[in-house]
């Protein structure tokens, strides 16, 4: 009797559980058949059947000549953006639509009224328009960044656009890239497209840790380090500024790049000094509206270092040509007029809000322990030993709740939690009903 089907299926079990756990963490390059066939007295045939079957099932993924490598979980498994009918959605994190969708229909509607402005059809610097740079820098030094000249800001497509072609312009295939241990999934998806390695740093209450940096960047080299300083996503940790003076002096004696991506500032009670300031020939700073105003807003900003402007621009000109002149103008009047800061502003107290409402529902739970910070989008759910984030996450959504379990955040082994989004809920009570549904679920 020929045992080879079962023993490929063997194998991949075994493969999947070391993915599962850590062992082979994502954008990991799993052994060669023939190095694991030695290893696993088998054969080179019944590993790449093995391997074949893990691709079939979304787990890894394998090139001709480059091997196999292992996935992150696919975004719209993260982001439910067009969840079950009647679906209380906590998966997408964005800001709360109703406080900016009349503000947002005046300024497109006056745009319409004023379409002879031939600057915002024409082609333009690839930088992006001056004035749309100068808005970007005054968008960017109210929430504590020093832009000693506008001309150091380069425009993308949103924060993910930028991330990308940093990434892709400052590092090379097969480079590590240190990250939080756990992150944003849209940071991990890029970094599996480009075939970067993946380098979990260690975090506590107030994001990564300077001395884990440290040690993996003695041990892995990485080209560069991605930080989300402010209300991080998915845990809400907001570095204070003794622990954003110690990163910034680990990353300038390692010489790696430093990414912060400083989209959540405005979340924060008072102006924190970015890691930026402290560090600004080595930093590439991203600011954003997706998440102060809207996601459909695509307007991301880059303070780069000046030397690095030429390149990076030249860059955006191969890949994306020129951001969209039309909907920066947008983004600039709002910001111009003082609206944007409003806005953000808005979001902030409605955040406020709905994290007291967090409180009254979720904190008296017993065995749940919960991460935020005040004003916080989201809300970092740690769950009992006895009920798994994945058999949380199927409970929620037999009641039509839809959660984001940690797998999806996690770059080494998961942890057991869930990602609450809470303003992604169009109404308060629509918020209060899901809470309700959460805390019976977890008594």
């Amino acid at each position: 009797m020929d045992n080879s089907k079962y023993k490929y299926q063997e194998i991949a079990a075994t493969i999947s559980a070391a993915i599962e756990s850590g062992e082979y963490p994502v954008g990991s390059k799993l052994p060669a058949h023939r190095v694991l066939a030695k290893e696993l007295q088998t054969t080179a045939v019944t590993v790449a059947k093995a391997y074949q079957y893990l691709v079939e099932q979304r787990q890894v993924e394998s090139f001709v000549g480059r091997g196999s490598y292992v996935l992150p979980e696919r975004l719209k498994n993260v982001i439910n953006a067009e969840p079950l009918s009647n679906a209380i959605n906590f998966s997408i994190l964005q800001p709360c639509m109703s406080l900016s969708i009349n503000t947002l229909n005046r300024q497109i509607s006056q745009q319409f009224q004023s379409l002879s402005n031939a600057r915002l059809f024409a082609y333009s610097e690839n930088s992006g328009l001056v004035a749309h740079r100068i808005s970007g820098a005054r968008w960017c030094q109210n929430f504590g960044l020093a832009v000693p000249d506008p001309e150091q800001i380069i425009l993308t497509n949103g924060a993910q656009n930028a991330l990308a072609s940093l990434i892709q312009l400052y590092s090379k295939e097969g480079d590590y890239i240190a990250l939080e241990a756990q992150t944003y999934p849209g940071l991990l998806a890029i970094c599996k497209h480009l075939r970067r390695k993946v380098l979990p740093i260690k975090m506590d209450g107030q994001g990564m840790l300077p001395e884990d940096l440290t040690t993996q960047c003695l041990a892995h080299k990485p080209s560069m380090v991605v930080i989300v300083p402010s209300q991080q996503n998915p845990t809400g940790a907001t570095m204070g500024s003794a622990r954003r003076e110690s990163i910034a002096t680990v990353i300038k004696v390692q010489k790696i790049w430093l990414i912060e991506d400083d989209i959540y500032a405005f979340l924060n009670n008072q102006p924190l000094s970015p890691i930026s300031n402290l560090i600004p020939e080595r930093a590439f700073y991203i600011s954003s509206l997706s998440k102060a105003i809207s996601p459909g807003l695509r307007c991301g900003y880059i303070k780069c270092p000046v030397e690095q402007h030429s390149v990076l621009a030249d860059f955006i000109r191969a890949t994306l040509w020129l951001a969209s002149p039309f909907m920066f103008e947008i983004a600039s009047e709002l910001i111009n007029s003082k609206q944007a800061f409003m806005l953000a502003q808005a979001q902030c107290d409605m955040a406020k809000t709905r994290q007291v409402l967090v409180t009254q529902y979720l904190a008296q739970v017993t065995e749940v322990c919960i991460d935020r910070q005040p004003f916080s989008y989201s809300c970092w759910l740690h769950l009992p030993d006895h009920l798994s984030a994945k058999k949380f996450t199927e409970m929620a959504q037999e009641k039509s709740v839809i959660v984001s379990d940690a797998s999806h955040f996690s770059t080494q082994k998961s942890i057991n939690a869930v990602r609450l989004s809470i303003m992604s809920p169009a109404s308060e009570a629509e918020l209060v009903e899901g809470l309700k549904i959460i805390a019976q679920l977890l008594t």
